[in-house]
C-alpha cells in the first residue's frame, strides 16, 4: 500500500533496503562492572544479494570502510550503554547509537527517573559478566557481545541473537543490530532476542488480534482504527510479557514494529524508530510482571463510584428535551443509570467543536443541574481538531496554537492543538473550565491518534517523535483539568500510550455491529488489562451502525461484566425503542451490576493498588495452568468470578474451561470442578457465570443510581464447598477501608449485615496484607 495520511509505519523495512548501513555488536570494551557501564563496538555491514538455486534473498557481509578522509571515521565506531538494575526482578539496558549520551531528561511515560537497586551481585570473571539477584540473572559475553537472562531455577528465558546464531543455511532474520539510513543518516535499532518452542506472547496495547502474540508483526504507532477487526490500534502501548516468566518495555515514543516470530519463528525482534535503546526487562509471573512495570510506569487511580454505573448514551442527542426525555425515561422504566452522556450533537455547528451549546440547549447549566437532582453526571463528547468551518479556527491560526508544518503552516487540513504548547494548554483550559463550571462532571476525549507525522511541534521535536506521545498529553491535561475541578480521576479517553493507565477510563473505540466485533473488543480488553491498565470499556452493543437486538443483549452481559458500562453507536440506543422482552431482560441484566458494586468497588480498590486488569485472561490467576493459556474469549472479572459471555448468536450454551477448584454457578447453583471443559447453558442471562468456591459474594440492596446506594447493608452469599470458615473483605465509598468478616460454610447461604462507621470493627494492616499478599 502507498503511503497515506495516519496510516501506521512498519519502521522494519529499513532493514531489508540494501542502501543503508548496518551496525552488528562486536565487543564489550572500557566496561565497569561496578557502576554498569561503558563501551559497545560495533562492526559496519550491507547487504548483499544472495544466490541460491535460482533464488535470491539479501545476507549481511561485513563492510569496510567509505567515509572520506577515512582517518578522521571509525569503520567499526564504539559507542555508551549501560545497564541499571531497578528492582530485583526489573533491568534497564540502554545503548546509544552515536556519540550522543544517551538523554536522561524526565520521561512522560515513567513516573519518575527509576533509581537502580543495589541487590544484584556482580561477578566479573575472563569473558563473562555475571549479575544476580535472588529472582534472576543476566549474563554478558564481552568478546563477543551477548545479553542471556535467567530465572531463578537457572533456566534460561531469553537471549540476544546475532549474526552468528543463525540456524538456516540462509539469514532469514535480523539479528541485533541498528540501522544507519542513506536517505537522511537517521538511525533504528532491531533488538533481537530468542523465543523458545512454546512460548506465548501477551499485550502491546488494545490489540484486536488473537491474544497470543506469537507469529505476529505488530506496528505500535497510534491511529484512527475505525474497526475493532483489524491490526490497527487506537492504544499500542509496547509492553509485552512472555510465557516464560518475562516481560519487556521500549521506553520510546516513535513508531516501533513488534515482530514475535512472524518473519522467523524462533527470533523475537523489536523494531524501533529511535537512535537510543531503552528497555526494561522484568521477571516473574504475570502479576508480578505487571506490578513491576506499572511501578515505573503508574498505576491506575480509582475512578469515583458513580462511573461504574450505567452510561447512557447514542450518537447523538440533539437537543435539551430528548436529553432529559431519555432521564426521564430511564427512571420511569426503572432501569438504573448514573451518566447521560451527549456526544457530537450539543454543539451549534454540526461536529465543529465550540466548547458551546446550541440554540436546541436552552438552558444548559438548568440541564445538567435537572439531572443531577435525578441522579445522573453529564459527559460531554468533544475533540482536538477544529476545521475551517469552526468558528475557533481563526483564533487557533491567529495564536499560534496548532501543530505547524515547517513553513509555520498547516500541515493537515484541519488545525490540531499543540498540547506542547503552554499556551494552547491555557486556551484549551479555559474552554473546558466554563463547562466544568456549570457542572459537567466527565469529558469524552475522542480522537487524538492523528497528530501530524511531519508536523512542527512546540517541543522542538518533530512528529515522529510526537506522533505516539500526543495521547498521552491531550489525555493527561484533560484528566487534570477535571481533577482540579472536582477532585475525581475521570475521563472518557480513546487513544493513548505507556503511561496512560494513570489517567482512566479507556474505552475500545468503533466497534462493528457484530459477533465477531463482540470477540474482538473482548480480545483488546484483556490485551490492554494486561498492558497495565486497570479500566476499560466498550460500546455496548456495537457502534457503527443500527443494532442487532439479540447481540445487543449478549453484548451488555459482557459489558456489565466490565469495568465501566457504557450504551453506544449509532441510533436506537434506548431499551425502550425495542421490544418489552428486550427491555425487560436488559433492566435485568443493569440490575445485576448494581447489585454486584460492592464486590465491583473492591475488586477496583485491590487491583488499581496492585496495577493489575479488572478484566484478566485465565491465565493471569491461574498461570501453571497450561490450558488457561490459550483461552481467550472468557475471562475473570477480579480473582472471584468467572465470565463465559455468549459470542456467537442465538445460543443459551456454549463449552467452557474451568480452571482449578470448585466454580458454582451464579444462576443456578450448580458446582463443576475446574481443570476441565464443561457444555454449561444459561436459560436467563445471556451468558455463564461461575462464582469461584470459597467466595463471599457481597451485594447490595438495588437501586436506581449509586448516589441512592445503601451502603451501610451489605448482603452476603457464601459459595463454599469445603467445610472451612471464609473471609470476606469488602471496601466500600461509604467508609474509604475494607470490612472484614469471618463466616461458617454453608453454599448459597445469606446473610444482612450492618456496615455502618461506627460499628465496624475493623484494623486496616489486614486489608492490606490482603492487597500486598494478593
Amino acid at each position: 500500500m502507498k503511503a497515506l495520511l495516519n496510516q501506521v509505519i512498519d519502521v522494519s523495512s529499513a532493514f531489508t533496503e540494501m542502501e543503508n548501513e548496518f551496525f552488528l555488536p562486536k565487543k564489550v570494551i572500557d566496561f565497569d562492572s561496578e557502576k554498569c557501564t561503558g563501551k559497545l563496538q560495533w562492526e559496519k555491514h550491507c547487504l548483499r544479494l544472495d544466490w541460491a538455486f535460482n533464488k535470491i534473498g539479501l545476507k549481511l557481509e561485513k563492510q569496510g570502510g567509505k567515509e572520506w578522509p577515512q582517518e578522521d571515521y571509525d569503520v567499526n565506531p564504539s559507542f555508551q550503554w549501560d545497564l541499571s538494575f531497578i528492582t530485583e526482578r526489573t533491568i534497564r539496558l540502554r545503548m546509544s547509537s552515536d556519540h550522543g549520551k544517551i538523554p536522561k531528561e524526565k520521561s512522560k511515560m515513567l513516573l519518575d527517573k527509576p533509581l537502580s537497586n543495589c541487590n544484584w551481585i556482580c561477578k566479573d570473571v575472563d569473558d563473562k559478566i555475571i549479575y544476580k539477584s535472588n529472582f534472576g540473572k543476566i549474563k554478558i559475553s564481552k568478546s563477543n557481545w551477548k545479553v542471556a537472562i535467567f530465572d531463578n531455577n537457572d533456566e534460561l528465558l531469553f537471549e540476544t541473537l546475532n549474526l552468528n546464531d543463525n540456524k538456516s543455511l540462509h539469514q532469514k532474520y535480523t539479528p541485533f543490530s541498528f540501522v544507519r539510513k542513506s536517505k537522511d543518516y537517521s538511525r533504528g535499532f532491531a533488538a533481537s532476542f530468542s523465543l523458545s518452542p512454546n512460548e506465548k506472547i501477551y499485550g502491546c496495547g488494545e490489540s484486536f488480534t488473537r491474544l497470543d502474540k506469537r507469529g505476529q508483526k505488530i506496528q505500535l504507532f497510534a491511529t484512527d482504527a475505525q474497526s475493532t477487526a483489524t491490526k490497527e490500534m487506537y492504544k499500542p502501548i509496547p509492553f509485552f510479557m512472555s510465557s516464560k516468566g518475562y516481560g519487556m518495555f521500549v521506553h520510546s515514543t516513535t513508531p516501533m514494529t513488534f515482530d514475535f516470530g512472524n518473519t522467523y519463528d524462533a527470533c523475537n525482534t523489536l523494531f524501533i524508530g529511535d537512535e537510543f535503546l531503552d528497555v526494561f526487562i522484568f521477571i516473574g509471573n504475570p502479576k508480578e510482571i505487571l506490578s513491576e512495570y506499572t511501578n515505573i510506569t503508574g498505576k491506575s487511580p480509582v475512578p469515583p463510584i458513580w462511573t461504574f454505573g450505567l452510561w447512557m448514551s447514542r450518537l447523538s442527542y440533539q437537543s435539551q428535551t430528548e436529553v432529559l426525555d431519555v432521564a426521564k425515561k430511564m427512571r420511569n422504566n426503572k432501569i438504573p443509570c448514573d451518566v447521560i452522556h451527549i456526544d457530537a450533537g450539543w454543539f451549534k455547528n454540526g461536529l465543529n467543536c465550540d466548547f458551546e451549546f446550541g440554540t436546541n440547549y436552552e438552558t444548559p447549566k438548568s440541564m445538567i443541574s435537572q439531572l443531577k437532582e435525578k441522579g445522573f453526571y453529564t459527559s460531554l463528547w468533544q475533540l482536538p481538531y477544529y476545521t475551517t468551518k469552526n468558528p475557533l479556527y481563526t483564533e487557533i491560526i491567529e495564536k499560534k496554537l496548532y501543530i505547524q508544518n515547517g513553513n509555520h503552516n498547516v500541515p493537515t487540513s484541519d488545525v490540531i492543538l499543540d498540547f506542547t504548547n503552554p499556551k494552547a494548554q491555557q486556551w484549551y483550559a479555559e474552554k473546558v473550565d466554563k463547562l466544568l463550571d456549570i457542572g459537567v462532571s466527565a469529558i469524552k476525549a475522542d480522537f487524538g491518534e492523528s497528530a501530524p507525522l511531519k508536523g512542527v511541534y512546540h517541543s522542538n521535536r518533530n512528529g515522529f517523535y510526537e506522533h505516539n506521545l500526543y495521547p498521552l498529553y491531550y489525555t493527561r491535561f484533560l484528566y487534570e483539568l477535571v481533577k482540579k475541578k472536582s477532585s475525581e480521576n475521570i475521563i472518557w479517553a480513546r487513544s493513548t500510550w505507556a503511561g496512560g493507565q494513570r489517567y482512566p477510563i479507556h474505552w475500545g473505540g468503533d466497534s462493528e455491529v457484530s459477533d465477531f466485533a463482540m470477540a474482538t473488543s473482548l480480545r483488546a480488553g484483556m490485551s490492554l488489562g494486561l498492558s497495565g491498565f486497570t479500566y476499560w470499556s466498550h460500546d455496548i452493543g456495537g457502534f457503527s451502525s443500527e443494532p442487532n437486538e439479540e447481540l445487543f443483549l449478549r453484548w451488555a452481559f459482557f459489558g456489565i461484566f466490565s469495568s465501566h458500562s457504557r450504551v453506544h453507536g449509532m441510533p436506537p440506543r434506548e431499551p425502550w425503542l425495542f421490544n418489552d422482552e428486550f427491555m425487560n431482560t436488559f433492566r435485568s441484566i443493569v440490575e445485576l451490576k448494581y447489585k454486584l458494586l460492592p464486590y465491583i468497588y473492591m475488586q477496583a480498590v485491590i487491583s488499581s493498588e496492585k496495577g493489575i486488569p479488572m478484566l484478566r485472561p485465565l491465565f493471569f490467576e491461574f498461570p501453571k495452568d497450561l490450558t488457561s493459556w490459550y483461552i481467550e474469549d472468557q475471562y475473570l472479572f477480579g480473582d472471584s468470578i468467572l465470565i463465559a459471555p455468549f459470542i456467537e448468536a442465538n445460543k443459551n450454551k456454549r463449552n467452557v474451561y474451568i480452571p482449578q477448584g470448585d466454580w458454582v454457578d451464579y444462576q443456578t447453583g450448580n458446582v463443576y470442578n475446574g481443570s476441565n471443559w464443561w457444555s454449561i447453558s444459561s436459560e436467563k442471562l445471556p451468558g455463564i457465570i461461575l462464582v469461584k468456591s470459597g467466595t463471599i459474594l457481597p451485594h447490595v440492596k438495588l437501586a436506581q443510581c449509586t448516589r441512592n446506594i445503601d451502603w451501610s447493608e451489605i448482603i452476603l452469599t457464601n459459595y463454599a464447598t469445603e467445610e472451612n470458615a471464609s473471609i470476606l473483605f469488602i471496601s466500600t465509598p461509604l467508609n474509604k477501608k475494607a470490612i472484614k468478616i469471618d463466616m461458617q460454610k454453608d453454599i448459597n447461604k445469606t446473610w444482612e449485615i450492618t456496615c455502618k462507621d461506627d460499628s465496624i470493627n475493623f484494623i486496616q494492616e489486614n486489608y492490606m496484607d490482603r492487597i500486598n499478599n494478593y
